[in-house]
């Protein structure tokens, strides 16, 4: 194939902007859709007839179709064009929420939330791959991944607050129904506004082993971490799942180091510094994700808080991330390395965890709780906004929807390991304080219902300790792993080896806008 040479850059898209409003509308329904749908699920439950034994798949059909998928989504964005997929996938998440707000049966219920997930997969590495390629300029990155950061971080416990006041007010059926205009709006604004990079799409073959065999790969290690919550870690479904996963993904990666158009090449993992993002980022994920659980359960069970009052009871955390993200993370990013905003970042979280760990029955909201996730979203707001950055940063342009799916399937996973491993800590620890006051819940009454309450919160703060660790280990792994200095003056290396050669084969040149 002939070599075309590069063209020089044209000016920035003026509509730049304007489709960044759309690209985190679509992110925060990707993220609201993670929390929103758990306040729902009580009602959702009774009124379709739904198990217990079953009621975890509505949750674990979605994390399963979307972490497994996540990094077909991200390659497919990179082949049919990032703006192609982000609408497609707006559409697709759109219907199937329309399908399970209309729900009249556990199944149609589970194969909606099913199909949520295959369109998130396709929608979330497009949105964040679009923010990579159409936003260059140092500063401007910046400022863009500060929203977007901020929006990753809080929307979850927004979700809370939403679900809480949909299924109190109104009808669990809106958890779903609310998807609708948000996906309309967003799908509507991109398609025209939106202005992909010339040149940035992949023409390689898809590369169909590496697809199952990735696919299937984290689908046995989501599931094999989702059951060994239920079903404990000897469970031989589960040990069998985790073997899975373990063959299954080895055999992605041989697969990757040797066919020519890898699904994921291996370049874009292994570059230094976008890999410790991945695996910093996906240890702090795995100690927020345990904290959601337990501070609801907290507020709700312990506290007496309703759905709503405990959605209310976040937004000191969602205040915190916003704050990091835009107004430390996104002013500081262009003047010091990621790093010293990354580690740091973490080590300010992991302080709020360790105030959390003095939980007690009668401990008090603002003088604990509230302080504790001010910390905790200052420090994952401005830890978040350059790692969100710095995962799809000096990425080749033909890469970028699958470094995107990266970011999103160290999230996934990490909340996954999450809840399943921190519930478990939490669970042996409140038994084990029952089994030493075995006398005190015997005896019943108001004491009985005191020890329920003390043995609970003591496993929560068991669990929260055990976070208070990832998360310094994440910062160690940001402090040591990362070594990039500011934008501007040497970021990651490229995702290309030699730049040309990769360039020739995925049919890229330098980007220039598309008019």
């Amino acid at each position: 194939m002939p070599k075309t040479a590069a063209t020089p850059p044209q000016a920035a898209d003026p509509s730049r902007w304007k489709a960044l409003v759309f690209i985190a509308l679509a992110q925060l329904m990707v993220v609201l859709d993670a929390t929103i749908v758990n306040i729902a699920l009580p009602s959702a439950q009774t009124d379709l007839g739904i198990s217990d034994g079953n009621r975890q798949w509505v949750i674990t059909a979605y994390a399963l179709a979307f972490g497994g998928l996540l990094l077909f989504g991200g390659r497919i964005a990179d082949k049919w064009g990032r703006k192609n997929a982000f609408v497609v996938g707006l559409t697709g998440f759109a219907l199937a929420s329309a399908l399970g707000g209309a729900a009249n049966g556990e199944a149609m219920m589970l194969g909606a939330r099913a199909l949520q997930g295959a369109f998130g997969a396709l929608l979330a590495p497009a949105a964040l791959s679009l923010l990579a390629v159409m936003f260059t300029d140092a500063k401007e990155r910046a400022k863009a991944f500060g929203i977007y950061g901020a929006i990753a971080g809080g929307g979850g416990a927004v979700g809370l607050i939403l679900g809480g006041f949909l299924t109190e007010y109104l009808n669990w059926r809106w958890t779903f129904f609310v998807n609708i205009p948000f996906a309309i709006i967003a799908a509507v604004g991109a398609w025209l506004v939106i202005r992909e990079p010339a040149g940035s799409r992949n023409r390689a073959p898809l590369d169909i082993p590496g697809v199952v065999l990735s696919t299937l790969g984290l689908v046995s290690l989501v599931y094999g971490f989702t059951r060994a919550e239920s079903a404990g870690w000897s469970d031989a479904v589960t040990v069998l799942m985790f073997v899975a996963a373990g063959v299954l993904l080895l055999g992605f990666v041989f697969t990757e180091s040797r066919v020519k158009s890898p699904l994921l090449p291996l370049r874009v993992l292994l570059e230094r510094n976008r890999g410790g993002v991945y695996l910093s980022l996906g240890l702090a994920v795995i100690a927020m994700f345990g904290l959601f659980l337990f501070l609801t359960y907290y507020l709700q069970v312990v506290k007496g808080f309703s759905p709503v009052k405990t959605g209310f009871a976040f937004l000191p955390m969602i205040a915190g991330m916003i704050t990091g993200s835009t107004q430390i993370g996104a002013r500081l990013m262009t003047r010091v390395p990621p790093r010293l905003l990354m580690g740091p970042g973490f080590l300010l979280a992991a302080t709020g965890m360790l105030l959390l760990t003095q939980l007690e029955v009668g401990s008090s909201y603002p003088a604990l709780i509230l302080p504790a996730q001010l910390l905790l979203g200052l420090g994952m707001g401005t830890a978040f906004m350059p790692a969100m950055s710095l995962a799809t940063g000096g990425v080749n342009p033909a890469d970028a929807g699958v470094a995107s799916a990266m970011v999103n399937t160290s999230q996934q996973v990490g909340g996954a390991i999450g809840t399943a491993l921190l519930n478990t800590i939490a669970a042996s620890a409140t038994t084990a304080y029952l089994t030493d006051h075995a006398a005190e819940a015997a005896a019943g009454g108001a004491a009985a219902k005191l020890v329920q309450a003390q043995a609970m919160v003591e496993g929560y703060s068991t669990a929260i300790w055990w976070a208070v660790g990832i998360l310094v280990a994440s910062s160690t792994i940001a402090l040591t792993l990362i070594n990039t200095g500011r934008p501007g003056t040497g970021g990651p290396v490229a995702s290309g080896n030699g730049g040309a050669k990769v360039a020739e084969d995925a049919e890229v040149q330098i980007p220039v806008i598309a008019h």
